[in-house]
C-alpha cells in the first residue's frame, strides 16, 4: 500500500517538476496513477491527491470519481443500453495542471489535507475554477467546476507548489477521520 505522506516530509514543500513528454502513456506513469488511485481510496474522506502526497515530485493530481456523485447525486451512476447501472465514474487525472481562471468572487471554506492530519480549518477560495491539464496519453483537455469541484483544484495545484491549506488557513482544529468500514 501506498503510504500517504505528512506535512513534514520535504517533498510536499517542494515545487514539483513537469511530466516530461516522453512519461506519457508509459507503464511507469500508469503505476504513478495507480497508486495515487489506491491511497486515495484508502482514505474514507479523501476527494482528490497529489502525486506529492506519496512520494513523487511531478505536477499531477487526481480527482476522486466519486466528488462527481457529490456534485451531481441524481447522476451518480452511468446507465447502459440495457438499463444496467456500471460502476462509480473513475478518478479523473490532471498532468501538468494549470489554473486558467479564478472567479474574483471568493468564499470561506472548511478544507482538510489527506497530509495534514487530523487538522481542518478555513480557506478563502474562489468559487469557480477552470483547469487546463494533460490526460495519461498526454491530450490536453480543461474543465471548470464551482464549489467543492473548485477548492479541488486550488487545494491540489496548491500541493505542485509545495504550498499546503494550513499556510493560509484560519480557525485550525483537529477532527479524526472517520473509520474505513
Amino acid at each position: 500500500m501506498t503510504e500517504i505522506l505528512q506535512k513534514d516530509a520535504d517533498v510536499l514543500r517542494e515545487i514539483a517538476k513537469p511530466v516530461e513528454k516522453e512519461m506519457f502513456g508509459t507503464s511507469k506513469l500508469k503505476k504513478i496513477i495507480d497508486d495515487m488511485s489506491k491511497a486515495l481510496a484508502s482514505q474514507s474522506d479523501g476527494v482528490a491527491l497529489a502525486a506529492p502526497q506519496i512520494g513523487v515530485s511531478l505536477r499531477m493530481f487526481i480527482v476522486s470519481g466519486t466528488v462527481f456523485e457529490l456534485i451531481d447525486p441524481d447522476n451518480k451512476h452511468n446507465e447502459t443500453e440495457s438499463g444496467s447501472e456500471t460502476e462509480t465514474k473513475p478518478d479523473l487525472v490532471f498532468i501538468n495542471p494549470s489554473i486558467v481562471k479564478l472567479s474574483q468572487e471568493k468564499e470561506i471554506m472548511e478544507e482538510g489535507c489527506l497530509s495534514v492530519r487530523p487538522l481542518y480549518g478555513n480557506t478563502k477560495r474562489s468559487k469557480k475554477a477552470r483547469v487546463r491539464a494533460q490526460d495519461i496519453n498526454g491530450k490536453a483537455f480543461e474543465l471548470g467546476g464551482s464549489g467543492l469541484l473548485a477548492q479541488i483544484f486550488q487545494h491540489e495545484y496548491d500541493h505542485l507548489d509545495g504550498i499546503l491549506f494550513i499556510d493560509h488557513a484560519t480557525d485550525l482544529h483537529d477532527m479524526p477521520p472517520p473509520v474505513k468500514k
